[in-house]
């Protein structure tokens, strides 16, 4: 994956893309083994360890755009690298199709994913939606990405994952 053919103001959006995030290495590789065992081909998927996403998200802040402000873009990466401090891994998948994003989701979820973020043209889908009784609360360039935590703070999402 070419990543400046993934960009949109200066940010990495990578469109027609699911962006799946976990809390270890352990589970990314489980997904990229469950995704290929589904068919999904290994040259249709990107891994990102959370070294590897924190020099894509620098190159990012570095080179955004101020119209990268304006849509969620900022905001996710700013989420990502939250998660990419406390040693998240991703998997980012080609899913042209919303059925396919939807399965993809499905299998990474079963294998312990957080986040599956579907980027679209003009949106970025939750694939996953969190079930801890977390309020949703507004989103804006100065407040940032919801991380439906009470803080609203992806930062806070390791503090309140169930012990392992």
């Amino acid at each position: 994956m070419n990543h400046d053919d993934n960009q949109s103001f200066g940010v990495f959006k990578p469109v027609g893309h699911t962006v799946i995030s976990f809390a270890s290495a352990e589970q990314a590789d489980a997904a990229f083994q469950s995704l290929g065992g589904a068919g999904v081909a290994g040259s249709s998927i990107r891994r990102y360890t959370d070294s590897e996403m924190l020099r894509q998200i620098e190159h990012d802040l570095a080179n955004a755009s101020p119209l990268a402000s304006i849509g969620q873009e900022r905001n996710l990466i700013m989420a990502h690298r939250a998660l990419a401090e406390q040693g998240y891994h991703w998997l980012v998948v080609h899913t042209p199709e919303d059925a396919q994003a939807a399965q993809v989701a499905g299998i990474a979820k079963r294998c312990g994913a957080e986040r599956a973020q579907l980027y679209g043209n003009f949106i970025i889908e939750e694939l996953i939606e969190r079930h801890d009784g977390v309020m949703q609360v507004g989103e804006s360039p100065d407040r940032g990405l919801d991380a439906q935590t009470p803080s609203g703070r992806e930062s806070e999402a390791a503090e309140l994952r169930p012990a392992r």
